[in-house]
Parts: structure tokens; C-alpha cells; sequence
């Protein structure tokens, strides 16, 4: 099953995690193979920035779903628009032109979309 997660608030960010590892728990405990990604755009763009992940606890908890193939998207857009000199995309997030694009695409491409 694919699965395309939406985040365009930052305080949804503990929200999206978890909902995704759970996603992933039941996936193991069910035979149920998922693919995952995660769109950021707006100020949410904010929490794939290394220091915003790592100062809100965030960042372990994003590593383990990179390493469990969840991908991180963060929206070109957004980032023209927060992105600071001294700013740090976390090594594990790709960056796509624009973030509502990337939804649309997804969901032609038969992704279900999930907006927490």
C-alpha cells in the first residue's frame, strides 16, 4: 500500500511521526508491505531543518523511519521562503519543487493521502 502523508503545521510534526511508525508496526505485525512518504510544506518545512528536528527531539525518531525507507519530502517553495543562511536540511530529506504538486502526483499515482 502506498501512503502520502501531508504536514503543513509544525506542531503536527510528533503527530505525522507517530502515525507513520504505527503505520509501520502494523505493516510488520500484518505482512502488510507499505511505502511511505512524507510531503512538507509551509512552516513545516521548518522540522526537516537539522537543528529545528534535533532541538525538538525529532530527529531520532525521523532517522528510524529513513531507515525503514519512509521518504522525506521537503517543498522547494517553502524552503525559498524559511530557509536561512546558517539552514541544514536533514541528510535524509529530498527536496521537490513544489510541495502540492508532489500530493497531486502521488495520488495519480495511487497513493492514499493522509493529512493528520
Amino acid at each position: 500500500m502506498k501512503v502520502i502523508y501531508h504536514i503543513d503545521e509544525t506542531e503536527k510534526w510528533d503527530l505525522v511521526l507517530g502515525n507513520a511508525m504505527n503505520m509501520l508496526n502494523y505493516g510488520k505485525e500484518n505482512n502488510t508491505t507499505f511505502e511511505i512518504e512524507i510531503v512538507a510544506n509551509g512552516i513545516a518545512v521548518t522540522g526537516l531543518f537539522q537543528h529545528e528536528a534535533e532541538e525538538a527531539n525529532l530527529y531520532s525518531r525521523m532517522e528510524e523511519l529513513d531507515a525503514q525507507k519512509v521518504t522525506f519530502a521537503a517543498c522547494n517553495n517553502a524552503l525559498k521562503k524559511y530557509t536561512t543562511p546558517n539552514t541544514i536540511l536533514c541528510p535524509f530529506a529530498a527536496v521537490v519543487p513544489a510541495g502540492v504538486v508532489e500530493l497531486a502526483q502521488k495520488q495519480q499515482e495511487g497513493y492514499s493521502y493522509i493529512k493528520p
